[in-house]
């Protein structure tokens, strides 16, 4: 069976670790210790974990976060989520074909008293606000208890292999975020006053002001807090079309916990929906794990993210498809295809525009909504209660860390164990770094016919400082008052020094450097090149492209080397043409045949389209009580089920709003549905104190 393990990468280390064996289907097959059931299978290239009880659908793997239930398997004779269970040494494993038996009871367990404790401060989430919180908490000695309902700490902090932008003072600007949730870990973990729960979730927040705690996936615990602290982040938006529900159609959260987390390749053949920083990522991501990106469509007429993420995916060969949208993915059991078409101003598809395109799986990163619930439930039943992050507001980690910081001295005044004032400048940092992108300049070249000059081929208005700070004569300037501003080079052709630090420390690889002082007619282009130096060899002849993609020429490589203290990226130089030098901003990593379309689409039915996959609940469903009149989303989970699933509506909510929207129905005349516990699915018998059978 071939294997489906990312062996290298240019970025993460691959970790010796015990290979142990399981069964699949009876099945022999071999795991990594401490990797989960959902990993093990897709590195055997196994992404069908069952059949749904109403259509006899295929499922896999869709959020990766136990959000949902669609990986769900029967391990050991247990319905479980293969996403957030770990394989174990001999697991028996098999797929979920419809519904799990009721696991048979032959005696009655042991019970056991259900732990009851108070805290002063109660954080939900471990992620980059969680953790910044708590740490200005510890920094005062105030008990605090952090859950997280992960293995480890960090949040998506742990699957961001790219620098940070923001600011180098406030938020760890131009560093990875692997490694900034490796440093916020470890300065939590020196303050004893704070407690940290992992493999914990928070199940629901109760009028009685308790919070019902699921301790290391086994224990059932209520917590009275003094104060509780939001920091759950966010979870992604779904978006209704043709196939949306096929194996093969992913969350980006999923996708980049499989690739970056995981170190397996769940795709060959991506194509990405949806251009905002996350889908503009992850696909420069797919890449780097040696994952073919075959396109991006965005519907807005731009891509929402910053625009050194596109032009970095765009100079490498990836085409992107402003004001298109998806119709449909296309297979009988997995992803085969996916087709797109344009839309026209009221992001309509525009017939005869439809292009179907090869690809084993879609990404779909379409936007994020808050994870909220917990908050405003504490808030409905009177709890003191904050809340910090993407689950109030989505904005990048580096303002998440930043809102963290702030809400856990909001919290220590409130106790009254610190009485300083915060400094208005951190509201104002706090803004800067929620920025949406700015104003976008038209590119300035400049003149290197002499001497060395870095070119900075970054035009957006964004949140951003690390190259001021990497220059040892500090010649180029960010506005240390707005670090939205674009930088600027200070010198002259005969200031720089060639260090090649910005080139290689510019978290948007936004940064070459021309060096004419050999040969003015022909100098020699430094690139930043964030891929394995398997890949790229001095004499080797690569493409390089300018800044909006376009090729320039075909050159030869004259060096590659990394930069002391600038881990992880290397300099690629290249000697070009004057004429083309400083217009040179990357080199292209993938050829143009992965990204050609089919001779023919293939067709989509818009009704068809899947809105509640939890359910199998169609948009013609839906759309056909709202034709009755049915204005009560109540009752239209009543008569559709839809929203009764495991997600407990988390997915196709918004969808449904959406469905409204397109019928011509204000939200005012739309009744919400209820909000009830419990958060995740949890057997019965942990409310009553049942012990874990050995």
């Amino acid at each position: 069976m071939t294997e489906f393990r990312i062996r290298q990468h240019p970025i993460l280390p691959i970790p010796e670790r015990d290979e142990i064996e399981f069964f699949w289907q009876g099945q022999k097959l071999s795991a990594l210790r401490g990797e989960t059931i959902a990993s093990a299978l897709f590195a055997h290239g196994i992404h069908v974990f069952g059949h749904h009880h109403r259509d006899h659908s295929p499922q896999g793997i869709f959020c990766a976060n136990g959000q949902c239930s669609q990986c769900m398997v029967i391990a050991n004779g247990k319905p479980l989520k293969a996403c957030m269970e770990l394989v174990e040494e001999n697991m028996q494993i098999a797929p979920m074909e419809g519904l799990p038996d009721l696991p048979k009871v032959s005696q009655v367990p042991d019970m056991e008293a259900v732990q009851d404790i108070e805290v002063p401060v109660l954080i939900i989430g471990g992620g980059p606000s969680g953790l910044s919180a708590a740490i200005e908490l510890g920094k005062r000695g105030v008990k605090v208890l952090l859950i997280d309902d992960k293995h480890r700490l960090g949040g998506k902090l742990v699957l961001q292999t790219h620098r940070f932008f923001g600011s180098t003072n406030a938020v760890y600007a131009g560093t990875r975020g692997i490694d900034i949730a490796t440093r916020l870990e470890e300065d939590l973990r020196e303050y004893p006053s704070v407690e940290i729960w992992t493999r914990s979730t928070c199940l629901a927040v109760f009028s009685d002001q308790k919070v019902g705690i699921l301790k290391n996936g086994a224990e059932y615990v209520l917590v009275k807090p003094q104060v509780l602290l939001v920091a759950s982040g966010a979870r992604e938006k779904f978006l209704a079309f043709k196939g949306n529900t096929l194996p093969g159609v992913f969350g980006a959260g999923a996708f980049q916990t499989l690739v970056n987390r995981d170190l397996v390749k769940p795709a060959e053949k991506l194509f990405i929906i949806g251009g905002g920083n996350v889908g503009l990522i992850a696909g420069y991501h797919a890449l780097q794990a040696g994952i073919g990106v075959v396109g991006l469509a965005e519907a807005l007429p731009e891509c929402g993210g910053y625009k050194v993420h596109k032009d970095k995916l765009t100079r490498m060969g990836v085409p992107i498809y402003t004001s298109h949208t998806v119709l449909s993915a296309n297979g009988q059991d997995k992803v085969e295809s996916v087709t797109i078409a344009q839309v026209d101003a009221n992001f309509k598809p525009i017939p005869g525009t439809e292009q179907s395109f090869e690809c084993d799986s879609v990404l779909v990163a379409v936007g994020l909504d808050p994870v909220n619930e917990f908050y405003l439930k504490a808030k409905d039943f009177g709890l003191t209660v904050y809340v910090a992050g993407d689950a109030e507001e989505i904005a990048e980690a580096s303002a998440a860390i930043f809102s963290g910081k702030i809400r856990g001295v909001e919290i220590a005044r409130s106790l009254g164990i610190a009485t300083e004032e915060i400094p208005r400048s951190w509201y104002r940092t706090s803004e800067i770094l929620k920025s949406r992108p700015g104003r976008t300049m038209s590119e300035d070249l400049p003149e290197v016919n002499a001497g060395v000059m870095p070119v900075i081929h970054c035009t957006q208005e964004i949140p951003c400082n690390p190259c001021s700070t990497l220059c040892p004569h500090g010649l180029i300037y960010v506005d240390t008052k707005d670090i939205r501003q674009i930088p600027s080079f200070l010198g002259n052709n005969y200031c720089c020094e060639a260090c090649e630090r910005c080139v290689a420390g510019c978290p948007g690889l936004a940064i070459t450097l021309v060096d004419s002082r050999g040969n003015a007619d022909m100098p020699i282009v430094s690139i930043p090149y964030e891929f394995t130096r398997e890949e790229i060899h001095r004499s080797d002849v690569v493409t390089v492209l300018d800044t909006e993609g376009s090729a320039l020429a075909d050159l030869e490589v004259v060096s590659v080397h990394s930069i002391p203290n600038i881990d992880r990226t290397l300099v690629v130089q290249v000697q070009a043409p004057y004429e083309i030098a400083s217009h040179i901003a990357g080199i292209r990593v993938q050829g143009p045949a992965i990204t050609q379309p089919l001779d023919q689409y293939i067709p989509h039915i818009a009704d068809d389209m899947i809105v509640c996959r939890c359910e199998r609940v169609t948009a013609g469903e839906i759309r056909g009580l709202i034709h009755q009149g049915y204005r009560d989303m109540n009752e239209i989970k009543i008569v559709t089920r839809a929203g009764m699933g495991a997600c407990g509506s988390k997915t196709c909510n918004a969808i449904i709003h959406r469905l409204f929207k397109e019928e011509g129905i204000a939200n005012e005349e739309i009744t919400e549905s209820t909000k009830r516990p419990i958060f995740v699915e949890v057997t019965l018998g942990t409310f009553a104190g049942e012990k874990e059978q050995e």
